[in-house]
């Protein structure tokens, strides 16, 4: 089975079991000793769920774990897409420019990348679940203020600190993948979840739309405030600990920032960190501006972008369910992430092309379809680059997502209000921006992780 460089390295230094050494999907097998010392019995247990005595409950337990961290992973994209068939409607509402009203999406973002820092060095030293359970009440919170925001100030205000309390599920859910599984298991289950957090971005629109025809902007924050309600429940009740007091951190701030230094000193962390982060940056270019692309530029309704969005969406559930069900075990991860990463950039270059009328005026159809080849190619790169950059690290899984999630946020963050800075009149500076952030993914990904090497110092994980 074709292996990449950094699993194999990473064996080296810690041994973690993989496929092939029976890490099933979803489940941990523990064995019972003889007196011989030899394995007697295995009963199959669930992760993150203890007491689960049967291969069928394990199957269970493992498919609520995979749901539950779906949903947590699928709360940012629903915080950001539901809210963006009413961008329009907001800069009407609130007497604000579209600049202005583009900033409510920067500060939900920077909020997410800054929230991660903090959130992923707590999850490592007291747990997973009390962090989770005390950022999603701050962020039911802070939504529901965002519905009764009078001026876009407010709601800039407001988006920061939803922002700041979502990112303990971004950061957490990534943490207990890596406290869950390892190699192309791990591969596997981001492909899965981005399966079911996929689902958010083709419903989120929908639903934003619908909900647009019955209230205005703010009913929107209202239904988020019920979802996160619902997933603060659900986490509750159905989300055990992952993280054993055994493998926490004791260590306070310094600690933390230690661990951190140590991971961005690894380059090829590092590597796959950045090309990952500018590939995401690459699709928020498209988040941000394509409510206005879309209906102003081509004077699509709102529940016309909001189709389009789904079915982008749809395509990169697709390619991702491709990833982690055909190409994962038979393809290495850095082959995958590299034909991603080629397939992004030049998808970007066409859109460039058309949006500055090398081609004439070539209307909706053919620019939505190269957004849909852009999009579909992020199921590529999106759980590749994670897998990879976390397959380096164990025992500082949180600290390491928080990076990751900073990372990835922070540069979309930085994106955002440069696909606006020509106006509303003109698809330019996203094609820009998108052109920039894929050929500098695929830089970083040749030049830092240089994956034609598979073996070597630059290949040892971080265990600090």
């Amino acid at each position: 089975m074709p292996d990449s460089g950094a699993s194999r390295a990473q064996r080296e230094d810690e041994h973690i079991p993989t496929s092939s050494e029976g890490a099933a999907l979803g489940a941990q097998a523990t064995a019972t000793p003889t007196a011989a010392g030899v394995p007697a019995a295995t009963t199959i247990t669930a992760p993150g769920l203890p007491g689960a005595p049967t291969t069928t409950t394990a199957r269970r337990a493992g498919l609520l774990v995979t749901l539950v961290l779906g949903g947590l992973t699928a709360l940012p994209p629903l915080s950001m897409d539901m809210y963006l068939p009413a961008l329009p409607e907001v800069t009407g509402s609130l007497n604000s420019p579209a600049a202005t009203v583009q900033l409510t999406l920067t500060a939900c973002l920077t909020g997410m990348a800054l929230g991660q820092l903090v959130v992923g060095p707590m999850s490592d030293r007291w747990g997973r679940r009390k962090p989770l359970l005390l950022g999603m009440i701050v962020y039911v919170l802070a939504t529901a203020i965002c519905a009764v925001a009078p001026t876009a100030e407010l709601l800039i205000g407001f988006r920061l600190l939803q922002g700041l309390a979502g990112a303990a599920g971004i950061v957490i859910s990534r943490a207990v993948v890596r406290d869950l599984y390892d190699g192309d298991e791990m591969a596997r289950f981001f492909s899965t979840l981005m399966l079911i957090s996929g689902v958010a971005p083709v419903v989120a629109p929908v639903i934003g739309g619908q909900v647009l025809q019955f209230t205005d902007w703010q009913g929107i924050f209202v239904v988020l405030t019920g979802v996160g309600v619902l997933l603060t429940l659900v986490v509750w009740k159905w989300l055990h600990e992952t993280l054993p007091e055994s493998r926490r951190h004791t260590g306070g701030v310094g600690d933390a920032l230690r661990t951190m230094r140590g991971l961005l000193a690894d380059r090829v962390f590092t590597g796959y960190m950045i090309a990952g982060s500018l590939a995401f940056a690459a699709l928020f270019a498209y988040v941000s501006a394509s409510p206005f692309v879309v209906q102003e530029i081509y004077g699509a309704s709102p529940q016309t972008f909001s189709l389009l969005f789904g079915i982008n969406s749809i395509g990169l559930i697709t390619v991702g369910q491709i990833n982690g069900k055909l190409l994962v075990g038979r393809v290495s991860l850095d082959k995958a992430l590299g034909f991603g990463l080629t397939v992004i950039s030049v998808a970007a270059l066409a859109l460039l092309l058309m949006t500055s009328g090398v081609f004439g005026d070539v209307g909706l159809l053919p620019v939505a379809a190269g957004l849909f080849v852009l999009m579909s190619a992020m199921g590529l790169a999106m759980p590749n680059t994670n897998t990879q950059a976390l397959m380096r690290t164990k025992h500082a899984a949180g600290s390491a997502s928080a990076l990751l999630g900073t990372s990835q946020f922070l540069i979309g963050a930085v994106a955002s209000p440069l696909v606006g800075i020509a106006g509303e009149a003109t698809a330019v500076p996203m094609a820009v921006v998108q052109v920039v952030c894929a050929l500098s993914a695929m830089a970083c990904f040749l030049l830092l992780c240089r994956p034609w090497r598979n073996s070597g110092g630059s290949r040892a994980a971080f265990t600090g």
